[in-house]
């Protein structure tokens, strides 16, 4: 099993930044490939940014690419995202998720076996 608990969401004016963060505990958090996913209320959730367990391999949705940063510290068994260039669009439910091993598609939320509770992120215009 492993646990996963995000922090660092919150509001923020529109061109700001955020910095979430995802806590990571039990089996092994080192072997497993971490994503970053969001919700809407009402809609599916989407793939934002997937890093593989070593950190060498990142995927990032192209409605983020350029503004968001994906990074994993193993030691301490956390991953952050850093969000640039904030737009309201990005008012939705982030979500921390993890799997061991590689997925066949990063983006693929079926491919991801544990989640987070979520932390709300919040752009104002």
């Amino acid at each position: 099993q492993v646990q996963l608990v995000e922090s660092g969401g919150g509001l923020v004016q529109a061109g700001g930044s955020l910095r979430l963060s995802c806590a990571a505990s039990g089996r092994t958090v080192s072997s497993i490939t971490m994503g970053w996913f969001r919700q809407a209320p009402g809609k599916e959730r989407e793939f934002v940014v997937a890093i593989s367990w070593s950190g060498l391999s990142t995927s990032y949705a192209d409605s983020v690419k350029g503004r968001f940063t994906v990074s994993r510290d193993n030691a301490k068994n956390t991953v952050s995202l850093q969000m640039n260039s904030l737009k309201p669009e990005d008012t939705v439910v982030y979500y921390c998720a993890a799997r061991f091993g590689r997925p066949i598609h990063y983006s693929d939320r079926n491919e991801y076996i544990y989640w987070g509770q979520g932390t709300q992120v919040t752009v104002s215009s």
